[in-house]
């Protein structure tokens, strides 16, 4: 117990997250040869950008003490009216792109207006957002929609090089970049210190007079927007918009920001803590694919089961420091 003393408890679920995802990469690259290719590596980013996407909004959303339920079904959402303006009525990818991202923010300042103004809960507002995406999805088809516009196939095909025989997608290279502006935003504004101010104590963070209200509200209209991006990635990964896309991604971005070191209740965690957990999400998958005789639920099964150890963790770290106090 004396050990804890010199651990910081901000930072102690980050270095846990990042000794995990090393300990699990480094047993898939002992297990299977191919796993230790650098285009492996770069495959977690790929495969998951659109969620690291989305988790970097969701995290922002819990720094402050709140929660959003809705950015799945707003991620389908985003895929359907993409798919069906371009496959449909022919609109430009650049055209289309602003007018998503538009409908997204516009899901997140409905969500924070209910709940700073009005003062309702983020669980029932969110939740009713969730169903209302969901149902917009089937106004507009209840089939999926393949895109096949030449344009949009070119960009989802599109390969950066990276050297060695090792590329990344225009998704991936998305999602990186939101990530380091996540990052700066989080740690470099004054709004970012606000979140976090709000998250550790609302009272308090009003008395300082912070701008509570405004700040409450642009964080879920910044979760719309992430969800609505994460929406553009998907298609350009799936090429295709559906209705189902994208069920229980609200667990997986919840998933992927509590297990990178964000603590649920609010004020502590830090953004590029996300990365670390959307790429432990990444790598169980390339293990139960590698493996090969495992069913893909062993994927849940494992999330589930991670969640709950770091759950137990933070509740830990918050019982040493009423202890100390």
């Amino acid at each position: 117990m004396k050990a804890m003393r010199y651990i910081n408890p901000r930072t102690l679920p980050l270095v846990v997250t990042t000794a995990l995802f090393i300990l699990l990469f480094g047993f898939g690259a002992v297990s299977y040869d191919a796993f230790l290719s650098p285009q492996v590596f770069v495959n977690l980013i790929i495969d998951n950008g659109f969620l690291l996407v989305v988790a970097v909004g969701m995290t922002f959303v819990i720094l402050a003490g709140g929660i959003d339920l809705s950015v799945g079904s707003v991620v389908a959402l985003s895929t359907m009216v993409t798919a069906a303006l371009v496959q449909h009525h022919h609109w430009s990818i650049w055209a289309i792109t602003p007018l998503v991202l538009i409908i997204g923010c516009a899901f997140g300042l409905l969500h924070g207006v209910l709940i700073q103004v009005f003062r309702m809960q983020p669980f029932i507002v969110t939740l009713g957002g969730m169903f209302l995406a969901r149902g917009l999805c089937y106004l507009i088809s209840i089939d999926s929609i393949s895109i096949t516009d030449p344009t949009y196939t070119a960009l989802s095909e599109y390969r950066l090089p990276l050297g060695a025989e090792t590329a990344i997608s225009l998704s991936g290279v998305i999602a990186i970049v939101t990530l380091l502006v996540g990052v700066y935003i989080a740690h470099y504004t004054r709004f970012g210190r606000t979140v976090y101010a709000i998250g550790g104590n609302e009272r308090s963070a009003l008395l300082m007079g912070l701008p509570v209200a405004r700040t409450k509200i642009l964080v879920y209209v910044l979760s719309g927007f992430c969800s609505a991006l994460g929406g553009i990635l998907v298609t350009l990964y799936m090429l295709s918009g559906y209705g189902l896309h994208a069920i229980g991604f609200e667990m997986d971005a919840i998933a992927a920001a509590v297990i990178g070191g964000t603590l649920l209740t609010g004020g502590v965690g830090f953004v590029a803590g996300t990365l670390v957990g959307v790429m432990i999400l990444g790598v169980i998958q390339s293990l139960i694919a590698f493996d090969g005789s495992l069913s893909s639920w062993w994927t849940r099964i494992a999330i589930g089961f991670l969640l709950f150890l770091f759950c137990l963790l933070q509740r830990l770290l918050e019982r040493s420091k009423l202890g100390k106090k």
